[in-house]
């Protein structure tokens, strides 16, 4: 059993006990969060399809952990111009443990 969630302005394809990072939630370690946005929900061959959302249905995890993700390297640069732009980013995220998912 699988299903589809919107949350952070993303989608992503969750599965009971499974972990996940997201944008980041202004949740504490170990704490139960909702997703109601959820879009789609398949258990074998039984798919059901949200128009958009599914009315009923939720996502529930545990919060595990709040971390930053890789340094990217954002470069502007024009040739010949005397133009270059050099700045960092780091995504903040929150890592999530799938713990039901009802239809």
């Amino acid at each position: 059993m699988y299903a589809v969630i919107a949350t952070g302005g993303k989608q992503y394809r969750v599965e009971k006990d499974g972990v996940l990072r997201i944008e980041k939630l202004a949740a504490e370690p170990g704490s139960t969060v909702e997703f109601d946005q959820v879009l789609l929900i398949a258990d074998g061959d039984n798919v059901t399809v949200g128009k958009p959302l599914l009315k009923g249905s939720k996502v529930s995890a545990t919060v595990e952990s709040h971390g930053q993700g890789d340094k990217v390297a954002i470069v502007k640069f024009r040739r010949r111009k005397h133009y270059l732009r050099m700045k960092n980013h780091r995504q903040k995220y929150t890592q999530v443990r799938i713990t039901a998912i009802s239809a």
